[in-house]
């Protein structure tokens, strides 16, 4: 258990400064830099049709580019690690020196706790922990069913090492994708960020509803890379804008999802498990899947009810900490 407090040791004010920090150095580290940074040749040649997007031209950067990917790892890896350091010295500059000189690791080890990277590898606080990475599977039913009827789920006979997993672990995108970006992102715009908002004492509806709009905001500079890759059209202009909102709302919406989680289990790992879970399902088209097996519509509808059902319910009941700094039990008091 961390050090903790009886009354929130620091204002909304000091949250919403380490929070705009937080934000800030993550998206601007990827604009520092001219390795980080992509580069657009002017008057490149526009798609085909509108709304197409259009060849790369030998001198430009774009986001897929291996180069700017490693580059962009480094820099977001990072300012990771500098938020990670900046929740540390506010930590420490708020616990009494007393607590200090009584045991000098206290700080690290409540900092850790805060950040809810835990090693706590009792049987019963495995299984809590694993149950609780188990949820987002369950909202996935519907398109792990069409995955199953595919034969593409793990050890099915159109699943292998070489097309279905080394793709994932196997080059720059996959890594980017499936292992920095959730990990990253997972740490500083949950970890971090609600970790000072509770240390304000705001309350958990609010770091649950507001929070995720962060991390929303920072998926927004896409969208210049988005109309320059369309042709810097009027078309690209909106396919640019169409795509940047759907984002910000799934990712805000996915966000909601996160901060639950964190707050509930008092752990990082559901968070960071669920961010890779759906990166590597995408964003569910249940419209292709009931065209690509007309004779199990029902059923393919059956699991996607399934899902939405059981979502509802092992969100709340999959999500249980014995003692979770971030949600107390019912009549314990609050704890900063």
């Amino acid at each position: 258990m961390p050090l903790v407090f009886a009354t929130p040791p620091i204002s909304l004010a000091t949250a919403h400064a380490f929070a705009a920090f937080f934000t800030i150095s993550y998206v601007g580290s990827l604009y520092l830099s001219r390795t980080t940074r992509l580069s657009f040749k002017s008057g490149a040649t526009v798609g085909a049709r509108p709304g197409e997007g259009r060849a790369k031209e030998s001198e430009e950067r774009w986001r897929n580019d291996p180069d700017v990917i490693r580059a962009r790892l480094i820099v977001v890896s990072t300012s990771t690690m500098l938020s990670m350091v900046s929740v540390y010295l506010l930590v420490r500059s708020v616990v009494p020196h007393s607590e200090i000189q009584k045991d000098s690791s206290a700080v690290l080890a409540s900092t850790l706790s805060r950040l809810g990277i835990t090693l706590d590898l009792s049987p019963r606080s495995l299984f809590l922990t694993i149950l609780s990475c188990l949820v987002a599977p369950t909202l996935f039913l519907g398109p792990l069913y069409v995955d199953f009827l595919c034969g593409t789920l793990p050890f099915q006979r159109r699943w292998s090492v070489r097309g279905s997993l080394l793709p994932i672990v196997g080059t720059w995108m996959g890594v980017r994708n499936y292992v920095v970006g959730p990990i990253t992102e997972e740490v500083v715009f949950r970890a971090c960020m609600l970790s000072v908002y509770h240390l304000a004492g705001a309350p958990r509806k609010s770091m649950i509803a507001l929070t995720p709009l962060a991390f929303g905001a920072a998926h927004l500079h896409h969208a210049w890379e988005t109309y320059n890759r369309y042709g810097r059209t009027a078309s690209a202009a909106r396919v640019a804008i169409m795509t940047t909102l759907f984002q910000l709302a799934y990712t805000s919406l996915f966000g909601f999802h996160c901060a639950y989680l964190f707050l509930r289990t008092g752990s990082l790992l559901p968070p960071i498990a669920s961010h890779i879970f759906c990166n590597i399902m995408g964003f569910p088209n249940y419209s292709l899947h009931v065209r690509m097996f007309p004779n199990r519509r029902r059923l393919i509808q059956l699991a996607y009810i399934l899902g939405i059902a059981g979502y509802i319910y092992t969100m709340r009941s999959w999500t249980r900490a014995d003692d979770s700094l971030f949600w107390p039990a019912p009549g314990q008091a609050a704890r900063y």
